[in-house]
This record gives C-alpha cells, sequence and structure tokens, in this order.
C-alpha cells in the first residue's frame, strides 16, 4: 500500500480523535482560554446575564412598592409655618376714648398635623394586596427570563460545537484535496493525465480553502455569541466540552402539556395578572364609599418668630381633633366606567391565557418534531459518513490505478464533506429539540 493511500486511510481516525479532544486540548495550550461544559454555560448565563439583573432590579423596585403600600395605610404627620402681615390693624372701642387693638401687625403660625385614615372604601388595603402581587409577577418575568436565557446559553453552546466541526471537516477536505492534487500534479508530469484534470483538483482545493476562512470566521462568530449572552468580552477566548452522546427520549405529548401548564411561569404570570384585576376592580368600586379619617391638630401662634404668643388678645396655642367624612355622590358615571374597563381587562386574560396556553402546545409539538427528525437523522448521517469515506478510498484507489478521472475522486470528496456536515448538524439539532422542549415544559 502506497504513502499516500494509508494517509488517506488515516484521515478518519484522526478527525474522530480530533473531535473529542480538540477543545480539551486547546484548553491546555492556552491558560488564558475558559473551558465550559453546558451546564456551568447555563449557570454562569444565568447568574451574569444582563437581561437578569435587570429582572432582579425590577423585583426590587416591586418591594419598593410593597412598602409604600403599606405606609399609606399608617398615620401621617405634616407640619405647617407661616407669616402674615396686616397692613392695618383694627381697634375695638371699650369706652369713651378707650380702644384696644384687635390682633397685631406681625402674625406668625405654627400647625402639626397627624392623619389617620380609617376607611377608604378598601382601596388602601387593596393598594397594599396589589403591591405584594406585583412582586410575585416581578419573580415570575425573572423566571421567564432565566428559561429564554438558559435556552440561548445552549444555542451558542451548541452553535460553537457546530462551527467547531465545520472547521475539522474543511480542514479534512483540504488536506484530502491536497493529497489528491500532488497525486494529480505527479501524473501529469508524466503525461498519464492531462491539464484539465490537474484544473480541476487545483480549483477545488482553492474552493475547499476559502470554504474553510469561512469556517474559521463562523467559529470566531460563535464564540463571540457565546460571550455575549454569558456577558463576558466579546473576544475573549473560550472553548466547550464536546457532548456527542445522544439518547433516544420517550415522547409523551400529553404529559409534556401537563408539566408546561404546571411550571411555565407564563401561565402564573398570567393568573397573577387575574388577580391583579380583581384588586383593581375593587380600587374602582371603593369610590362608591365614603372616606373616613381623623385629623389632629396642634397650633401654636403669635407676633413673633418664636409663634410664643405676646398680644393678651392672642392665644397661643390650641388644638383640634376631627372627624372628617367626604363621599363623592356623582361623577356622571365616571366610576362604573372604571370597573367595567377594568372587567373588560378581566375577560381579555381569559383569552390570554387560552393563547399562552396554545402557543405552549405548538412549542411542545415543535419540539417532539424536531427530536423524533434528528432521532432518524443521525444514524442514517453517521452510515452516510461511513459510505463517503469508503466510497473516496475507492475512489482514490480507483484514479492511482487510472481506471477513472479526477472528476470521480472531487465528486467523493464532496459527498463526503457533506455527509460529515450532515451529521454534525443532527447530531446537534438533536440536543438543540432537547434544549427546546425543556424550554416548552418550563425547565432548563
Amino acid at each position: 500500500m502506497s504513502g499516500n493511500i494509508k494517509k488517506l486511510l488515516l484521515i478518519p481516525i484522526f478527525i474522530a480523535f480530533t473531535y473529542g479532544f480538540t477543545a480539551a486540548a486547546v484548553y491546555a495550550e492556552d491558560a488564558d482560554t475558559e473551558l465550559f461544559t453546558l451546564e456551568k454555560s447555563v449557570k454562569q448565563a444565568i447568574e451574569k446575564n444582563w437581561g437578569v439583573k435587570t429582572k432582579e432590579q425590577a423585583i426590587e423596585e416591586a418591594q419598593y412598592g410593597k412598602k409604600k403600600a403599606r405606609a399609606d395605610l399608617l398615620p401621617r404627620f405634616s407640619t405647617t409655618y407661616s407669616y402674615r402681615r396686616e397692613g392695618e390693624v383694627n381697634e375695638f372701642e371699650v369706652g369713651p376714648g378707650v380702644t384696644v387693638p384687635i390682633g397685631t401687625e406681625n402674625n406668625y403660625q405654627w400647625q402639626g398635623t397627624i392623619t389617620q385614615p380609617l376607611f377608604t372604601g378598601f382601596a388602601l388595603t387593596s393598594a397594599y394586596e396589589l403591591a405584594k402581587l406585583g412582586i410575585d409577577l416581578s419573580n415570575m418575568e425573572l423566571d421567564i427570563e432565566k428559561l429564554d436565557i438558559a435556552l440561548k446559553a445552549k444555542d451558542a453552546y451548541f452553535n460553537i460545537l457546530k462551527a467547531d466541526k465545520a472547521v475539522l471537516v474543511a480542514q479534512s477536505a483540504v488536506e484530502s484535496l491536497q493529497e489528491h492534487l500532488n497525486v494529480a500534479q505527479n501524473f501529469y508530469k508524466v503525461g498519464m493525465i492531462p491539464v484539465n484534470d490537474l484544473l480541476k483538483a487545483e480549483v477545488e482545493l482553492a474552493n475547499s480553502e476559502q470554504n474553510l476562512i469561512k469556517a474559521q470566521n463562523g467559529a470566531k462568530l460563535a464564540r463571540a455569541s457565546f460571550n455575549i449572552v454569558l456577558s463576558r468580552p466579546i473576544n475573549a477566548p473560550v472553548e466547550v466540552v464536546d457532548k456527542q452522546d445522544y439518547a433516544v427520549e420517550p415522547i409523551d405529548f400529553d404529559r409534556f402539556y401537563d408539566q408546561a401548564i404546571k411550571k411555565r411561569p407564563e401561565i402564573s404570570a398570567v393568573d397573577i395578572n387575574d388577580q391583579q384585576v380583581d384588586q383593581q376592580i375593587r380600587i374602582a368600586k371603593s369610590k362608591y364609599y365614603p372616606e373616613v379619617s381623623l385629623t389632629y391638630n396642634y397650633t401654636k401662634s403669635g407676633d413673633t418668630p418664636s409663634v410664643s404668643g405676646s398680644s393678651a388678645l392672642l392665644d397661643s396655642s390650641g388644638w383640634q381633633a376631627m372627624a372628617n367624612l367626604s363621599w363623592n355622590l356623582w361623577s356622571w358615571g365616571s366610576d362604573h366606567y372604571s370597573i367595567r374597563q377594568k372587567e373588560l381587562n378581566k375577560e381579555q386574560l381569559i383569552n390570554t391565557k387560552r393563547s399562552i396556553e396554545d402557543g405552549i402546545k405548538l412549542e411542545i409539538k415543535n419540539a417532539v418534531l424536531n427530536l423524533e427528525e434528528t432521532e432518524k437523522r443521525i444514524p442514517a448521517a453517521k452510515k452516510a459518513v461511513e459510505q463517503g469515506e469508503e466510497n473516496l478510498r475507492v475512489s482514490n484507489e480507483r484514479y492511482k490505478a487510472q481506471v477513472t478521472t479526477s472528476t470521480e475522486v472531487l465528486d467523493a470528496q464532496t459527498l463526503l464533506t457533506q455527509a460529515r456536515s450532515n451529521y454534525y448538524s443532527a447530531l446537534y439539532d438533536h440536543h438543540l429539540a432537547k434544549a427546546a422542549l425543556l424550554r416548552a415544559i418550563g425547565e432548563y
């Protein structure tokens, strides 16, 4: 067996070895390169992604809203300080030629007020419950964001693996075509083949080298996308652990759907929205009731800034307590329209929930079909790779024996390259379909 044929037979073995250990080898060579497993990728994406941090801040914001609503139930303290100057002080005649001033030119007053709402038609208590529901809703939105980020992290992870395999497949094609070109050049030198055969080999090699460059750029872009999802510097070096194993998943659409209805935060969010509308309706109905409150005022007056009083006719201090009742008896239907508006919102939520449930069904169906498709594609694609490798080996031997043309070898190489690409596409599409199914049922 010639040296060239031995090299060709070793290519598949070399590729298989390289595919399994590429990430580890690169990681060992570059101390700055961080190696990621799938689990580590998802965990870091959830911990560091800016979208998740924004949702966490929204929860904190909602917690302050709850504290504000609770504070509205407690007494309020206020104070005022005023100065008034009279242009003319009136006098009161107490006897012939005897008058006394009524008031003073300079008037200072300080007042402290305590107000306690007693009944607001359930508006304040409903506002407090609404604020608590706002925290629950923010938590659901955070869960949705985590599920989305986890799916994006998985997608970016497997896109790196796809891109790396595309590079290796392109490198293998370049090496194989270079070997073929070397043989063609030797044949041409001794006049065994026409120049046309040599030119075909040269053109095909040049095209393959361009495909390799594109694949290498694709691998760089896949890493940049991965870094963005994980909130890392865009040019940070990264490698990922390969996942070539796959298992046939038991398919049970009804079970998946039941899990989704229980776990999907989108469903829980709609239920919380429904409860929020109930509280908004209570707030709107509170206008039908009177508002009752207690007010206590303490006042100090005087003709000096210290409001200590100096005039004999000026009462320096005093207090008063009041019970207040206010009732809006007629507003031309404004309160009724407001209630009806909220009730319509509640009816809309029913349709929204049904729409989400239909969307979940479609997501699950799509993921299940993709799983079934890739489970069938993987063994077929793997067999096609084996057949393509054997086809290329036979074509190379036939060419060396000069019983066929260069075209047959080039076609065989093209078929093998496509078969290898199809195999890895099916393999990683299977993992992505599993990731999509987990997202559809509310897991990651």
